[in-house]
């Protein structure tokens, strides 16, 4: 259909499931059944370790961009796996080849968190954080202005790639995962706060994580219209009190004390594969 006379209409991207920016992204735990594992013969148990090696490879051939094996603790869940790609179904196709083994029957998902990477609008750009400086009481004309800008800019890119394409921090053998909202409550409702105050809020809410440089790594990801909250919060920590400390920490500051809502927090433990069944008796 043609527009009005003088329009010119612009052409879509072909459609697509992959992401044109950034990566799908998916934590599922999962429950060792007693009573499924108790039917099946040593020739299937082992059959089925065999098969889980494989699927859970970050290495093979068509595996995820980034795979994550943990130890849950808690009963809750005893199998937790963290996957990021571009292509939503070859992260599901993971779970998938899980159900399928011959040890599927034994690991019952518990459950999942479905999300997306990005760069949060709260994440300052060169403009935005020369502004800052400047409210912080910097002259422009002051050469510690222009360095620290300078710097700024080019850490900006870098940080910005972790965001939408992260690697998993190395030696962290701990990490953490919890759902989070902003909450609507009508004496604290976020989504009422003015641009200006909430990227406020949310620069303080930075600084204190900050504190944990080298002890914690974080990540963000987004799932609003993908899950039942609008954020996953996965921490990554070099000691199992560093998760605590920070997680304690963050909550005084006014973005979390007042506007934040938090869902259940999964602990686990980093480790191969092969480690992990060993650890869950399979």
């Amino acid at each position: 259909m043609s527009g009005p006379p003088g329009h010119v209409q612009q052409s879509l991207p072909d459609p697509t499931i992959r992401m044109t920016q950034g990566w799908h992204c998916l934590h599922i735990y999962y429950r060792v059944d007693p009573g499924a594992l108790a039917g099946l013969d040593a020739s299937a148990r082992g059959e089925g370790r065999e098969q889980l090696i494989e699927i859970l490879n970050p290495q093979r051939d068509g595996a995820p961009e980034r795979m994550q094996v943990s130890a849950v603790s808690g009963h809750r869940a005893d199998l937790g796996l963290m996957l990021l790609d571009a292509d939503p179904l070859k992260i599901d196709a993971v779970h998938q080849a899980v159900r399928g083994s011959r040890l599927g029957a034994a690991l019952q998902p518990t459950y999942s968190f479905v999300s997306i990477t990005e760069v949060s609008e709260y994440v300052p750009n060169e403009e935005q954080y020369a502004e800052q400086l400047r409210a912080d009481g910097m002259s422009p004309d002051d050469p510690a202005y222009a360095a620290r800008l300078k710097a700024y800019a080019g850490r900006l890119p870098a940080m910005n790639k972790q965001r939408l394409y992260p690697d998993f921090p190395e030696n962290f053998e701990v990490t953490c995962f919890y759902p989070m909202n902003k909450i609507r409550h009508p004496s604290a409702n976020w989504f009422t706060l003015p641009f200006s105050a909430r990227r406020k809020l949310m620069a303080e809410h930075a600084t204190s994580g900050i504190k944990f440089a080298g002890r914690v790594s974080q990540l963000i990801t987004a799932s609003t219209g993908f899950d039942d909250w609008e954020w996953g919060v996965t921490l990554w920590a070099g000691a199992p009190e560093y998760i605590k400390e920070i997680v304690y920490t963050m909550r005084f500051d006014e973005a979390s004390a007042r506007y934040a809502e938090f869902g259940p927090f999964y602990i686990s433990y980093i480790m191969p594969a092969p480690d992990a069944l060993t650890h869950l008796h399979l």
